[in-house]
């Protein structure tokens, strides 16, 4: 068993290279945050992200200790690891988010390559749902590796919280078993230092439209929120799940659709190929393109030119409905 673990922590740290030589342009805004503050902000996001039949309860401990990294890429592992468990609960059940201090021990290193002893911080997210298997734990963190079917996920998702979470200098560990539902835990080192003030939510301006928008997105409930928060702004929503989808959904509407909003990657296609058949048919069309993948990062890959119109996800409502204003707008 120990052996296995730390051929997966030598697979895992293999991933994280490559993870980071994705995203090395990426400029991170560093600063001391309190991670029950930010679990507080986002409660709202996740509850409606989640759907009701899903209960979420909070164990946040009260002198839990500061951290340094990027809110915005915390913010992301936390929506990334609650929509991965929503996806393992197709019937509801219930989330569980917790935090408190660690002191992280040499025997505790010993059995958690490559983990190093010190102060930590520590939150975890644990369901009810399916478990895994140790075959499917052995690949969770690959980018593209997904269990779900065709057309249903593209594997990004714990690959991107893998990533985010080695930045920042900490480790995420999973438990889980089959039947009995799963637990991540991410582990970021404790500063003592004073916390900086919560980020500046933009406020929303004029931001409602009637123009229709086809949102292509193949994660279902980022998808149906989408369009919730886009039709409470007056505008006509179209949606699919993958390119071919969208491709056929565009060429039979008999109306017009001023706005493609589609993730940069998509099953069985991508974002760019979508948008440039898009275009060949209707000329007049805006796009914008969103991936939970930064703007820096999409553009060193080159899978877009820079200044092309962006929205990193996880986004608020604010953000979503400004933007897209925004896109329309552009002279």
């Amino acid at each position: 068993m120990r052996s296995e673990a730390r051929r997966a922590a030598e697979r895992a740290a293999g991933l994280t290279r490559q993870l980071l030589a994705f995203s090395r342009k990426q400029v991170l805004q560093m600063r001391t945050l309190d991670l029950n503050e930010l679990l507080t902000d986002i409660d709202k996001l996740l509850r409606r992200l989640l759907g009701e039949d899903i209960d979420i309860v909070t164990k946040l401990d009260p002198k839990l200790g500061a951290v340094r990294a990027d809110w915005g890429q915390l913010e992301q592992v936390v929506v990334n690891l609650a929509v991965n468990a929503r996806d393992a609960m197709p019937g509801g059940g219930r989330l569980t988010i917790e935090t408190r201090n660690a002191e992280l021990d040499e025997a505790y290193t010993r059995e958690h390559v490559p983990v190093r002893p010190g102060r930590y911080v520590m939150f975890a997210l644990s369901d009810t749902g399916t478990g895994m298997s140790p075959e499917t734990m052995a690949h969770m963190f690959e980018p593209f590796f997904t269990t779900k079917e065709a057309g249903k996920g593209t594997g990004l998702g714990l690959a991107t919280v893998y990533g985010i979470v080695k930045q920042s200098g900490g480790y995420v560990w999973c438990y889980s078993e089959l039947g009995h539902g799963t637990t991540f835990t991410v582990y970021l080192p404790r500063v003592d230092e004073p916390v900086d003030p919560l980020p500046v939510r933009v406020a929303a301006r004029s931001t409602r439209g009637s123009e229709t928008v086809l949102v292509v997105e193949d994660e279902p409930g980022l998808r149906a929120l989408t369009r919730r928060l886009l039709e409470k702004h007056g505008y006509t929503v179209l949606e699919a799940a993958t390119a071919d989808a969208a491709a056929a959904l565009a060429r039979d509407y008999p109306g017009p659709i001023h706005l493609l909003l589609a993730d940069v990657v998509l099953p069985g296609g991508s974002g760019r190929a979508l948008a440039d058949a898009l275009l060949s048919q209707r000329a007049g069309v805006r796009v914008l393109f969103m991936s939970g993948y930064t703007e820096d990062a999409i553009v060193h890959r080159g899978v877009l030119a820079s200044n092309t119109p962006f929205l990193h996800k996880p986004f608020s409502a604010d953000t979503l409905t400004a933007k897209v204003r925004e896109v329309l707008d552009a002279t």
